[in-house]
């Protein structure tokens, strides 16, 4: 991992969700006993600047963990018009155990809000396998007024997991985005949402599904 990505801030972690395979006709499995290894290809993006974020696994081999420190989206009191909608887009390259693949079953956001009546704020997040026509989407929008912590999940049904192809590398692309607008009740008051926790921890958490792939 590139050592400018390591930085202290909130946390994302990605925890590893499954079914028992004796419940499920689609093969789904425990996680694989050998480690998974999670190198950053790119990130981008205004809300992610260089040295603003990193990724780390656990060593359970059960989540890894996304950490932002510069996440944050805001209007009015001056902010600049750029300021109002950031995002990070993560090219990772997961190096999965041979006989494994895995998708994407849900995720969980978190962070803080604090709209003025009138304001809105939006999160968006897309998931997509490099080289793949497959795209999951999903957007969630908070209305002010609105000064709270927020969490929002993001949810795919088992019979519609996209899954990693078996025996090709192929890098998992996560981008999210935060977007903030003033309305018309109060333009030029401060509205901002931020993709982390008042404690200053993120907690956005990617559940995975495990499957073991066909033998040749």
């Amino acid at each position: 991992m590139n050592a400018g990505l390591l930085v202290s801030g909130a946390v994302a972690a990605l925890f590893a969700s499954v079914l028992p395979a004796q419940h499920s006709p689609s093969g789904i499995s425990d996680p694989p006993p050998d480690k998974i290894v999670i190198d950053v290809a790119t990130v981008n993006g205004s809300g992610c600047p260089l040295g603003t974020a990193a990724v780390a696994v656990s060593e359970d081999n059960t989540a890894f963990t996304v950490t932002y420190s510069e996440y944050l989206a805001q209007v009015g009191g001056g902010s600049s018009p750029t300021a109002s909608r950031k995002n990070c887009q993560l090219n990772l390259i997961v190096h999965v155990p041979q006989g494994f693949t895995y998708a994407v079953a849900s995720v969980d956001y978190r962070g803080y809000a604090s709209l003025q009546p009138g304001a809105s704020g939006t999160e968006k997040a897309s998931y997509y396998f490099q080289g793949s026509p497959n795209t999951a989407s999903r957007t969630h929008t908070f209305q002010g007024p609105y000064d709270d912590n927020w969490q929002a999940t993001d949810a795919t049904d088992w019979a519609q997991l996209v899954w990693a192809p078996c025996g090709v590398q192929r890098n998992f692309n996560i981008n999210t985005e935060l977007r903030v607008s003033a309305g018309a009740s109060a333009p030029s008051a401060t509205s901002y949402m931020t993709m982390d926790s008042t404690d200053g921890d993120i907690s956005t958490i990617y559940h995975l599904a495990w499957k073991e792939c066909p033998r040749n």
